[in-house]
């Protein structure tokens, strides 16, 4: 089978119509049209569906999809080692760090290590909410990425590095009783409106379950999947919110008169995890960038888990 359909099938699937992968790879449509029904032809399977707003994977299609992933992957990867025998690590190795942690507190250093320590290996860093992590390492688009959870999900390997701890964020005219003391009560904070992430983000399933555990009232005002907009409306004194402590960290350095306060009773919280897919190996390259993430993962000022 040709290599090329691989790679033709992966653009029409992410740029989401045959027309727009057209465009993207420089190719008449009809010819590639014609590459796809060559595809499915070879595989006796129906792998797209063709409607008014673009294209649908089948079931058949998203097996593919994550198979050509790692293929690609590996065939990339055997040229970069073929081609560089014997002289040193090389490849692109990609990794996600989940927005709204204090993964975002390494991204630099782990670029700057990797230049550092394996100068051939271009690293493709992703922190973005867009799409669950653990569906992106399945179908092959991340090899690894630091998320929140501890699993278990089939098809993903959970290794736990350590637990966040969640601690409340407000501006200091927002304190009220509690202006003085080091610690909060979920319940004592039925009173304040909040800024936080999005329903489907592992900080707000952690907060809204602390709430529900204590039974009281969470008014949220709004939900923002975007740290730097998150810290300024803090900063407007539009509400307060609740993250870990490296994203609190960073609202107070960006503003003034910022509380943080530990929250008890109960306390809140989320395991970061290192995941990686359970059945595809890690290359050389990406062996070496886990380790870095590894190594790194363990200056973080958090808990353990």
């Amino acid at each position: 089978m040709d290599i090329r359909r691989l790679r033709f099938f992966i653009t029409i699937v992410d740029t989401g119509s045959i027309t727009r992968a057209a465009d993207v790879l420089h190719i008449a449509q009809p010819a590639l049209s014609q590459q796809l029904a060559a595809l499915e032809d070879h595989f006796r399977k129906k792998l797209l569906i063709r409607g008014q707003h673009g294209v649908k994977m089948t079931d058949a299609g998203k097996i593919l999809y994550r198979h050509a992933q790692i293929v690609l992957r590996q065939m990339d990867q055997a040229q970069a080692e073929v081609l560089n025998a014997g002289e040193f690590l090389n490849g692109r190795v990609s990794v996600g760090l989940v927005p709204f942690s204090s993964a975002g507190m390494i991204a630099v250093d782990l670029i700057t290590r990797a230049r550092e320590l394996y100068p051939g290996i271009l690293i493709e860093l992703t922190e973005s909410v867009s799409q669950p992590y653990s569906q992106m390492i399945m179908n092959g688009r991340l090899e690894m990425a630091l998320i929140h959870g501890a699993g278990p999900i089939k098809g993903v390997k959970f290794e736990q590095m350590l637990r966040e701890e969640f601690f409340l964020v407000a501006r200091q005219d927002m304190a009220g009783e509690w202006a003085g003391d080091d610690s909060v009560t979920v319940s004592s904070l039925a009173s304040l409106s909040f800024l936080l992430p999005p329903a489907y983000n592992f900080v707000r399933r952690a907060i809204d379950m602390a709430f529900t555990r204590s039974r009281t009232d969470l008014k949220v005002v709004a939900e923002i999947d975007a740290v730097r907009t998150l810290s300024g409306a803090v900063q407007s004194g539009l509400g307060a919110t609740i993250v870990p402590r490296a994203i609190a960290d960073r609202i107070v350095r960006e503003g003034e008169e910022i509380v943080i306060k530990k929250i008890i009773n109960p306390a809140i919280g989320e395991v970061l995890s290192l995941c990686t897919a359970e059945q595809a190996p890690l290359s050389e390259p990406a062996a070496a960038i886990r380790d870095l993430l590894v190594e790194l993962t363990g200056t973080l000022p958090t808990q353990e888990a």
